[in-house]
């Protein structure tokens, strides 16, 4: 329950004052001890907590997504290992994995998906970055086109979808080696393009740093790129392309 949900419930009688007041009592944030949890953040800046999983302890982990049960509140976790997942899920059943993308989701209100976001991969082995992507944007309401496979060295690949590409608000561009998908989508499509290094590649590759300097150094118009295999960073900025898009259309 967010705030307005909050507010509505006191308003129509759903909700006491007393409820209300305990739950207001951790707002802005909830100190855990071991974290501070910022139910705030949906109202700042319309979007809830993410928590990154990878490194967290089992105990934290389950002790922060309990917080999130109990007040009946999305709450998205990125980089997360089957052995948290099943940690949590012991506990929290209501959780959902997804092994590919290596989400950890608490889901209890499911938003509208809106507006399009195509996400593209220049091989298979960008598709874990890609779900991390297109898993982020769904989780907060923007309907996302799955385009993968259609790297630079079969480019009929891509032109083949070229229509498909430009009918979405942001383009999601992922590719290792030498990251030239970025750039070539750029050149294709009027709309913004976010362009995802990986670390897939050969000794020369170093771990993603190719695909990077390559995206960074393009001369396309109208791309942005992020940091080498940050699939949820990309989702995420899409997601705040596409809410404007939509919006310009309805207004």
């Amino acid at each position: 329950m967010d705030v307005h949900e909050l507010l509505e419930g006191v308003k129509t009688g759903g909700v006491s004052i007393s409820e209300a007041e305990k739950y207001l009592k951790d707002l802005p944030y909830q100190d855990l001890g071991f974290c501070k949890l910022d139910h705030h953040r949906s109202l700042r800046s319309g979007f809830g907590e993410v928590i990154y999983c990878s490194g967290k302890a089992l105990e934290h982990l389950i002790g922060i997504y309990q917080s999130f049960e109990q007040r009946k509140e999305n709450v998205l976790g990125t980089r997360a290992s089957r052995e948290q997942y099943e940690a949590v899920r012991a506990v929290v059943p209501e959780v959902e994995y997804d092994a590919l993308g290596r989400t950890l989701k608490l889901q209890y209100q499911k938003p509208e998906l809106i507006g399009e976001i195509a996400v593209c991969t220049g091989g298979t082995s960008d598709i874990p970055v890609a779900e991390e992507a297109a898993q982020t944007a769904e989780f907060f309401g923007s309907s996302v086109n799955r385009i993968y496979d259609v790297g630079v060295a079969g480019i009929h690949r891509l032109l083949s979808k070229t229509e498909e590409i430009r009918r979405a608000n942001c383009v999601i561009a992922i590719a290792g080696m030498e990251g030239a998908l970025g750039g070539v989508v750029a050149g294709l499509v009027d709309h913004p393009v976010i362009a995802v290094p990986t670390s897939i590649g050969y000794g020369a590759n170093f771990g993603g740093i190719s695909a990077l300097l390559t995206m960074l150094n393009s001369c396309a118009e109208g791309m942005s790129v992020v940091n080498i295999d940050n699939g949820f960073g990309a989702g995420y900025m899409a997601v705040q392309i596409n809410r404007l898009a939509v919006q310009g259309k309805v207004s």
